[in-house]
């Protein structure tokens, strides 16, 4: 009976590790990425182990060898960076397009739109790394157009990625700060303070690109080929459009 056992356990762990597919993921698809596993999942029977964080970081730890079987970006500069570093085993797709919003806890007056900026009640504005996100040069970029920059630039703390520039906005260690929409309109931060969208032709567009990675078409090629195709399919548009993302 225990060798009978020994060997289904064994049978058994080896079918679970091989319909496992890890795909490192930006942080502001978290919350979008969660449900498209989980209907991804549902359907194929397969398991996903995101593993979620800036996608400057990211990028880092593939080239220092993480097990990650594919790349969903919050820019298509970072895929391209890996095709670069001949780490793909595809070519980078643009699947979504990251939207911004100034969003607070503290009841301000939004009205003022981003002017309240200058206000001097406002001491600390939260953005992404200039370097490891996508998001903080975006905001720069139309802080800049805005007359802004040199207000803010004094005032700002900087979120390793995007999630983390939301911790500091939830927890009031920034008055205000500039994050993902998809982040406000997700079940977990949904309806926790206002917030304002900030009009995508003011900043350069941010394209959102996935690549398969060579690791992922070397160990687990048919599930990660099965997610990618997913990420593009209209259930996944669905659920990046409810995301508040723009899609192609």
């Amino acid at each position: 009976m225990n060798i009978l056992f020994t060997l289904f356990s064994t049978v058994s762990m080896t079918i679970s590790s091989g319909a496992q597919v890890s795909p490192a993921v930006a942080a502001n698809m978290k919350y979008a990425f969660m449900e498209i596993s989980e209907k991804f999942t549902m359907q194929t029977g397969y398991s996903v182990t995101p593993i979620y964080g800036s996608s400057g970081k990211i990028v880092s730890q593939i080239r220092s060898g993480a097990p990650f079987d594919m790349f969903i970006s919050s820019d298509i500069g970072f895929t391209d960076s890996i095709c670069v570093s001949r780490l793909n085993a595809g070519t980078p797709k643009v699947y979504a397009f990251g939207k911004i919003v100034l969003w607070t806890m503290k009841p301000y007056d939004h009205s003022k739109g981003v002017s309240l900026l200058k206000e001097s009640i406002i001491k600390t504005v939260a953005l992404g790394d200039m370097k490891m996100t996508v998001y903080g040069p975006a905001v720069r970029t139309y802080l800049k157009k805005m007359n802004l920059w040199e207000c803010v630039y004094s005032k700002a703390v900087y979120g390793s990625n995007i999630t983390q520039v939301a911790q500091y906005i939830v927890n009031g260690s920034a008055d205000v700060g500039f994050c993902a929409k998809s982040i406000v309109l997700s079940r977990e931060m949904k309806d926790q303070g206002t917030w304002v969208e900030i009009d995508s032709t003011s900043y350069d567009p941010m394209p959102q690109s996935a690549v398969i990675l060579k690791y992922g078409e070397m160990h687990h090629n048919k599930i990660t080929q099965a997610l990618y195709d997913y990420l593009y399919s209209l259930d996944s548009r669905e659920i990046l459009i409810n995301y508040g993302f723009g899609v192609p």
